[in-house]
């Protein structure tokens, strides 16, 4: 089974939109398949901004990152 993708998601809703004379269903296997395609696509998360410290400074208050965690 293969995850869905833009390319595919298209034409599911480019032979709706055919079948129904230029409309797609709101919430009908078109708009999930696109919906699908759009989550598929999201492989990664950005770095969060309060991410170590990238200049060698300890890290501390006031320098936008997180002091080490104790253990």
């Amino acid at each position: 089974m293969k995850n869905m993708n833009q390319s595919a998601a298209a034409r599911i809703q480019a032979a709706e939109a055919k079948a129904n004379n230029g409309l797609v269903e709101k919430g009908g296997f078109a708009a999930r398949a696109q919906r699908a395609a759009a989550n598929n696509q999201q492989t990664s998360r950005p770095a969060p901004n309060n991410g170590p410290s990238k200049t060698g400074n300890p890290s501390g208050p006031g320098r936008g990152n997180n002091p080490p965690k104790s253990k």
